[in-house]
């Protein structure tokens, strides 16, 4: 079982990296070119399916790892888990990662529709503050991740 667990903990860790990294690198790096009129539209459409695959495939990776080591199988055994610092640490991130979800989601459906209609700069400005917001949250979910690896 503590080979299951650590394999359990080495997904999660990758998935979670990928995903935050990639919606941070999306908002400050391709973004700004979509709103200077840097990029095409077709460049921009290109770009923003990757962002949402990995964003849809993490989740659903973050998901199942998740559930697996807070099930009664992972670390999460003792009944006391839930009331502790740990456990309040976990249920924070499950609350970031719905919102990491929803606004990644969000910010890419906005530019799909502008996208849909030829435009780069209008969608890109407009999708910009969710997917700002989307970065700020992955952030908050890594901070929240070494604290629990952390022990505190």
């Amino acid at each position: 079982m503590a080979t299951a667990l650590t394999a359990a903990f080495a997904i999660h860790l990758v998935f979670g990296a990928l995903w935050t990294g990639s919606v941070c690198y999306f908002a400050y790096a391709v973004l700004p070119l979509g709103r200077d009129g840097d990029l095409s539209a077709s460049a921009l459409e290109s770009t923003t399916g990757k962002l949402t695959t990995v964003s849809r495939l993490s989740a659903l990776v973050q998901l199942i790892t998740g559930g697996f080591m807070a099930s009664p199988m992972g670390v999460a055994a003792s009944t006391g888990y839930w009331s502790s610092t740990s456990g309040s640490l976990v249920a924070a991130m499950v609350v970031l990662w719905l919102a990491l979800a929803a606004l990644t989601e969000m910010g890419a459906s906005t530019l799909r529709d502008g996208l849909a209609v030829d435009k780069v700069r209008t969608p890109a400005r407009d999708a910009s503050t969710r997917l700002r917001a989307a970065s700020v949250v992955a952030l908050l979910l890594l901070l929240d991740a070494g604290a629990l690896a952390a022990g505190l």
